[in-house]
């Protein structure tokens, strides 16, 4: 069966009708932006041929405007709603970023002391490494090799996944190069959950999820019953789509292991706006760039890319792995903030969310 016939016509015209249902409750997202809204995200669904779609929008205060279109599950025709649950992938990293800010904040992590304080156990290198320099992918610490994404090996524990990578060398001095590293952002949470004297997860629930509302994210775990889980696609170049590659994420919660609603990351993005989680002197800093040794900087700060658009300050994030595609967007000048879920690899998740945002703004491009 054509990819292309799922998502341009059963997908479409099922989920729209919900779509102007849950519309209804959206009050601070202004009623004369939702048909906008809805033209974008569609328009987007259907350019990239993707399953099914969520986003949530949400500006100044609750309720937030809340959508889905499409289909969570192609093989049984399941329709996606507000309450589809989809892998997040790397949009995790902002969560372990607030999670060690917030130990920060209670005077019991620094950000420049070496890992091995709180870690010990973890391999010394040939340079020390800060947890600064693990949020902001400044450490040294490799990425995925060979075949690594597609581990299907279950892992217990967190400490259980760094094994992957611990005994290997770093791959430049600690502060001289900006490289992507989910296993940087493994390590970190590792630190964290070694402060915290619980699971990471135990910690992340506790000190952000509850405070956040964020009632329906939890990890990906792939021997849970999860209710409303998103099946996971991948578009081939002749437009076919097929059941994404299996992957089990337990060895990387830190880096992208978390699975959500879009509704749960709009509520975390509020209650950091509203600065419930983290102060603001710490949010600045967190939506901050790095300076390397050289004196030089990059749009990265602790967690989260920084970017500039309609003359507006965003702090953004992406995520992509078997099965999905994510992207979050907050403005906090505006106290605007745009999620948008896919169900599909590769999917144009950053061009749908920066138009979004440019009609929530109002202004040309």
């Amino acid at each position: 069966m054509r990819g292309s016939w799922y998502t341009k016509g059963m997908v479409l015209r099922f989920g729209f009708v919900f779509a102007l249902f849950v519309s209804a409750l959206c009050a601070q997202v202004p009623t004369s932006k939702v048909p906008a809204l809805q033209r974008v995200a569609t328009s987007w669904m259907e350019r990239g041929h993707i399953p099914a779609l969520s986003i949530s929008v949400q500006s100044g205060g609750p309720p937030d405007y809340t959508a889905a279109w499409g289909f969570s599950d192609l093989e049984n025709f399941v329709p996606a709603t507000p309450r589809t649950v989809f892998r997040l992938a790397s949009l995790s990293k902002p969560f372990t970023a607030v999670a060690a800010l917030k130990l920060v904040e209670a005077g019991k992590l620094d950000l420049d002391a070496e890992i091995q304080r709180y870690l010990p156990s973890f391999p010394r290198k040939q340079w020390p490494i800060t947890t600064r320099q693990l949020l902001s992918h400044l450490s040294g610490i490799r990425a995925y090799q060979g075949d690594e994404m597609n581990i299907t090996r279950h892992y217990g524990d967190l400490m259980e996944g760094l094994e992957i990578f611990a005994r290997d060398p770093l791959l430049h001095e600690p502060g001289t190069r900006y490289f992507y590293s989910t296993y940087g952002f493994n390590l970190a949470g590792a630190v964290v959950q070694a402060i915290a004297g619980v699971p990471f997860a135990t910690f992340v629930e506790q000190e952000i999820l509850k405070p956040s509302a964020a009632a329906t994210m939890r990890p990906d775990s792939v021997f849970d019953i999860i209710p409303n889980r998103a099946r996971g696609y991948f578009l081939q170049p002749d437009g076919n789509i097929q059941n994404c590659g299996l992957a089990d994420t337990s060895y990387k919660l830190p880096g992208g292991g978390w699975v959500a609603t879009a509704s749960d990351i709009t509520q975390f993005a509020r209650a950091l706006m509203d600065e419930k989680l983290l102060n603001r002197e710490t949010l600045s800093s967190m939506w901050s760039s790095n300076r390397l040794k050289d004196g030089s900087s990059n749009d990265y700060g602790l967690g989260w890319n920084n970017e500039r658009r309609q003359g507006l300050r965003l702090a953004t994030h992406s995520g992509g792995q078997q099965g999905t595609s994510t992207f979050l967007i907050l403005c906090p000048e505006r106290k605007i903030s745009i999620v948008v879920l896919a169900n599909l690899e590769s999917a144009p998740v950053r061009d749908l969310a920066l138009d979004l945002f440019d009609e929530m703004v109002g202004s040309s491009k």
